[in-house]
């Protein structure tokens, strides 16, 4: 029989030994302010264009009613061969369901109408002269640095 002999060395694994280099338990601390350096510059990008945004839809609002009132005269001239003399004519007479509100000034009232020049002569005396075209009565600034009663 056999007898059992032990190898004559015995290589055993030591577990490795953590270099302080490699040791990461957390962020340095130029790390993090880098990080928050470059937040701070974003957000400071984009806020900016956030506290525009709703300017720029009150904008969009704005020109959407000014075009659909100028195409509802226009309508009305065609259709009835006159200018409407008020804009409650076109509500009136089906143009529009009803004047809508100005984003700028939170009223339906303040809408700046431009009329037509009517001459003398040749205007009968009960014919009033109609409405040509509708304007913001607000006196703010665009953000392209036109006056909204001027659109």
């Amino acid at each position: 029989m056999r007898r059992f002999r032990p190898p004559l060395f015995v290589v055993q694994e030591k577990p490795p030994r953590p270099s302080l280099g490699r040791i990461h338990r957390g962020y340095t601390l130029i790390e993090l302010l880098v990080v928050m350096a470059v937040i701070g510059i974003l957000a400071s990008i984009a806020i900016p264009q956030l506290l525009r945004t709703p300017i720029k839809a009150k904008e969009a609002a704005l020109k959407e009613n000014l075009f659909t009132f100028r195409s509802m005269i226009d309508q009305y001239k065609a259709d009835k061969g006159k200018y409407p003399e008020s804009l409650e004519t076109l509500v009136t007479d089906g143009y529009i369901r009803r004047i809508p509100v100005d984003p700028f000034t939170g009223s339906a009232d303040t809408w700046e109408t431009v009329t037509e020049e009517v001459d003398s002569e040749s205007a009968s005396p009960d014919q009033e002269p109609g409405i040509i075209d509708v304007h913001s009565g607000s006196p703010d600034t665009a953000l392209d640095g036109t006056a909204y009663n001027t659109w």
